[in-house]
This record gives structure tokens, C-alpha cells and sequence, in this order.
């Protein structure tokens, strides 16, 4: 079943991904160089214009890409596995590890998470894409443990879970062979989710200076857009793009997660279908229902 929502929004995200990785090598240039072209708006040969210093925002732009594509990406997978560990584990032993667990999930989901991450991010002794990234992570795996953890819950007292117990499967096995594969669209829903939150903590981050400032990123530049007052004087080329990018991505994530949703939920996949269909699907039923009285 292809999905119009997964399409456009896989779209977006391999122009980002492409940006990112093939970028630096079009654009070339130190993002960080200064010149005697200050404040310039878009032109031939600053194609977005430059920076209160003379930076050149579409360099900055294309390596920022790269660092926050990093932060996200990393961030989700650590917080991902994290909670595939906590919620498949609980939800299928049950007992005093599923309380345990529990305690340690709840604990997380009542701290709230963008103080902790700045209280954390505060106190780093280096502050690099990997420090930030598993600051993020570490505050942002509880809830999708929680999600999993529920769904556990529900499928293990299925026939194929009993199937391999019956047939001495090991429980890990069980989990990991079994169950995982099942759960396997939540856990991306889970993942493109945590992306998103994960590139929105590192631009909150960045622009509140709490991140690593030396290396450029959307979020460094919405930093220096805000210190250098771009807005008051009018330089909407320095804060306008990094902004839409975050937007960009975002929708691409979200269209992507909405596209995976209504693949999965079989509630959905029927409210998409014309009302013809559901007409003869309504009457098939009736018809077979009479026919089986």
C-alpha cells in the first residue's frame, strides 16, 4: 500500500539527508570565515545573503544541516533503544521487573524534560554533537517505553507467543524474534517522533548558548541571528532559513509518521476509503450475514 503522506514526506527527508552528506563539498568554504561583506541581503555571490559578520548563511546552512541531522538521528536512536530495552523487557516478565522498570519510566515521564536537559547540558564538560545528543536521549526514551511497554502487555498472552514458549524458546528470543517485529510500527512511529523532538531540543539549546556554539548548526545560527538582532534590523535572510529547514524536517517526519499510522491502524486505512467502497463492503457483509441466518 503506497501512501502519498510517506512518499512526499521520505522526499523531504532524503533532500535534507542529501544536503547534509553532499552539501559541504557543492557549497565548499569555511562556514565559519568572516569577510567585509556584512549584513548583505541574497545576491549572485551570496546566494542567502550574509551574516553581521560576513559569514555566508547558505554555508552555514548547508554544514548546520549535517549537525543537527546528527544530533536528531543519534539522539532518537539511543532513546529508541532505551525504550525498546525497558518496555519489551517489563511488559513481557511481568512481576518485580515490570514494577521496577515501571518506577524508573514514570520517574522520567514526571520530569519535565526540556529544564532537565538544560540543567544537564549545563553542566557538561564538553559540549559536543555526542554530549548533547545522549542529554537528549537520556531525557526523551520514557514515554516510547511506556507505549511499548503497554503493547507488550497486550501480545504476550497471544497463540504465537505461546506457540514459541510451548516450543522452549528462550525468552529473549521471544522477545527480540517474536514480539519485536510486531511492534515494529510503533517503533518507528516512536523514532521519527524522537528525531523531531531531538533537532527541536538542540535548536533550544543552541539558542539559549547552552550547546556547543564552535560548530555550526541551525540552531547556533538562530543564536547568533537573535545576539547580532537580525530581526530589528531587518535581516530576514540570517533567521528565516535555519527556521524553515526545522520546519521542513519536521513536516517531513510528520507526514512520514502519519503515513506509517495509517498503514497500521486498520480504523484509519477504513476511514480513508471512499464512501463506495465502504458502501460495498457494508452491503457484502449484510448480504453474507443474511446468507449465514
Amino acid at each position: 500500500m503506497r501512501s502519498p503522506k510517506i512518499v512526499f514526506g521520505l522526499g523531504i527527508l532524503a533532500f535534507f539527508v542529501l544536503l547534509a552528506l553532499a552539501g559541504p563539498l557543492l557549497v565548499g568554504g569555511d562556514p565559519t570565515a568572516t569577510s567585509g561583506d556584512t549584513l548583505q541581503g541574497p545576491s549572485a555571490h551570496h546566494w542567502l545573503g550574509t551574516t553581521q559578520t560576513g559569514q555566508d548563511v547558505l554555508t552555514q546552512l548547508v554544514f548546520g544541516a549535517r549537525v543537527s541531522l546528527t544530533v536528531g538521528g543519534l539522539s532518537a536512536v539511543i532513546a529508541t533503544v532505551l525504550s525498546i530495552v525497558v518496555g519489551l523487557v517489563g511488559g513481557y516478565f511481568g512481576g518485580v521487573v515490570d514494577e521496577v522498570l515501571s518506577v524508573l519510566t514514570n520517574i522520567f515521564l514526571v520530569l519535565p524534560a526540556l529544564p532537565l536537559v538544560i540543567v544537564l547540558a549545563g553542566y557538561l564538560p564538553k559540549r559536543g554533537v555526542a554530549s548533547v545528543a545522549v542529554v537528549i536521549a537520556l531525557t526523551g526514551w520514557a514515554w516510547g517505553a511506556r507505549i511499548l511497554r503497554a503493547q507488550t502487555l497486550s501480545l504476550r498472552r497471544r497463540d504465537f507467543v505461546e506457540a514459541a514458549r510451548a516450543a522452549g524458546e528462550r525468552p529473549l528470543r521471544i522477545i527480540f524474534c517474536e514480539i519485536l517485529p510486531v511492534e515494529l510500527p510503533v517503533i518507528a512511529t516512536s523514532f521519527l517522533a524522537t528525531v523531531v523532538a531531538a533537532i527541536l531540543t538542540e535548536t533550544g539549546l543552541s539558542f539559549l548558548g547552552l550547546a556547543d556554539l564552535s560548530s555550526v548548526s541551525w540552531g547556533s545560527m538562530l543564536y547568533y541571528a537573535q545576539n547580532g538582532q537580525a530581526l530589528l534590523l531587518g535581516a530576514w535572510w540570517w533567521f528565516i532559513p535555519p527556521g524553515l529547514c526545522i520546519a521542513l524536517i519536521g513536516t517531513g517526519l510528520g507526514l512520514v509518521n502519519f503515513g506509517i499510522d495509517e498503514i497500521a491502524n486498520p480504523r484509519l486505512r477504513s476511514a480513508k476509503l471512499p464512501r463506495r467502497t465502504r458502501r460495498g463492503r457494508a452491503a457484502v457483509l449484510e448480504t453474507a450475514g443474511e446468507a449465514h441466518s
